[in-house]
């Protein structure tokens, strides 16, 4: 057998976000699973601290959070705080000073929107390209471009960046894309951590709600409330949100941790979400659900509904009530979890030759 590997991580493993929290913990445990000594490069910004805890208090800015609900958003900050503590994390080091790192046998960039141009505080940082990053091998593992459509193209110099890369896999067409258009490599089409390695999918139920649907989001339209309150009062199904406010819902559990989140998501009946991981984790949990994504998702939702076969999970106030409502009973097709079976054999595949 060959000599574990000493590889570093680099993601946005400390947004108070639960997507980002979990693909960075499935990501290096995958690769500790594989034997390496694997851990997450803990990089630090004042101002980056700053903006993460502004939006996680106000997350639906310009809407102000009422304030009799500031206290259990900053209970959520705290517990993920402690879950990010608690993973295997590099030594300190300053974004800004990439050289900081230790030294790595591999360094594997990505999940999340590590190349995303347009992300408020994260967007065009070189680090995230590989600059001055001490490694003997570079590569990325299911890294996306966000929001930044294909259309609008890398600029020459952000795309010279990425020859650093000795492979290169995104989890979403738009950024195959925009690699392809850039530099004119094919990357690897590839899963998510969290539906690669499934062990956030483990957690079971932590609290009782009965028959519960899941809502995750913030910023949903008001006709989709409507028909979802209609729909759940129809069923006798608690509405139960968690991480946000969403005033049509029954529960509001706005102070939820990752740990939380992802054992509710394995308890719940149904997903009606807006985010990215709302999706991937009712997929890993093979329960109903439908999204209707923000502007901000509007690329990656619809893209992984494609990638996986499962189009008809995105939704708009075109979709007629008796639609949705045969989604949310309807859990993940066969032909969906076998697709999920094909993409994880091929993921696993690319990442024991990239770190190879």
């Amino acid at each position: 057998m060959a000599s574990p590997l000493k590889i570093g991580v680099l993601t946005f493993h400390r947004s108070i976000n639960f997507g980002s929290y979990w693909q960075a913990r499935c990501l290096v445990e995958g690769l500790r699973a594989r034997g390496h000594r694997a851990e997450l490069l803990d990089h630090d910004c004042k101002q980056v601290r700053r903006a993460e805890v502004c939006c996680a208090l106000q997350p639906e800015l310009p809407r102000r959070t009422p304030r009799a609900l500031l206290k259990s958003y900053a209970a959520k900050t705290r517990k993920f705080a402690r879950a990010v503590a608690a993973l295997p994390l590099s030594r300190p080091f300053s974004l800004h000073e990439p050289e900081g790192t230790g030294e790595y046998d591999v360094i594997v960039v990505g999940s999340d929107e590590v190349w995303n141009f347009r992300h408020p505080w994260y967007g065009s940082k070189p680090i995230f390209f590989g600059e001055k990053l001490r490694t003997k091998r570079l590569v990325s593992y299911a890294a996306s471009f966000g929001n930044h459509s294909a259309w609008d193209g890398i600029d020459p110099d952000w795309a010279r960046k990425l020859d650093r890369f000795s492979r290169i896999s995104v989890r979403d067409q738009n950024s195959w894309h925009l690699v392809h258009g850039g530099t004119g490599r094919e990357a690897e089409l590839v899963l998510d951590p969290c539906l690669q390695f499934c062990g956030a999918g483990s957690l079971k139920q932590l609290a009782t709600h009965g028959r519960y649907v899941v809502v995750y989001g913030h910023g949903f339209p008001a006709w989709l409330g409507r028909r979802l309150r209609a729909w759940a009062d129809k069923r006798k199904l608690t509405l139960v949100s968690i991480g946000y406010r969403n005033d049509w819902a029954d529960d509001q559990l706005v102070n939820a941790g990752p740990i939380e989140f992802a054992a509710l998501m394995a308890g719940a009946q149904a997903v009606i979400t807006n985010f990215f991981h709302g999706c991937v984790f009712a997929l890993l949990n093979g329960k109903p659900w439908v999204s209707c994504p923000s502007d901000y998702r509007s690329i990656k939702i619809p893209d992984l509904a494609a990638t996986l076969g499962a189009e008809h999970r995105v939704i708009d106030e075109q979709t007629p009530s008796a639609t949705m409502s045969e989604l949310l009973g309807t859990p993940v097709q066969p032909a969906v979890s076998e697709r999920i079976d094909a993409l994880r054999a091929r993921s696993d595949a690319y990442l024991d030759e990239a770190i190879s």
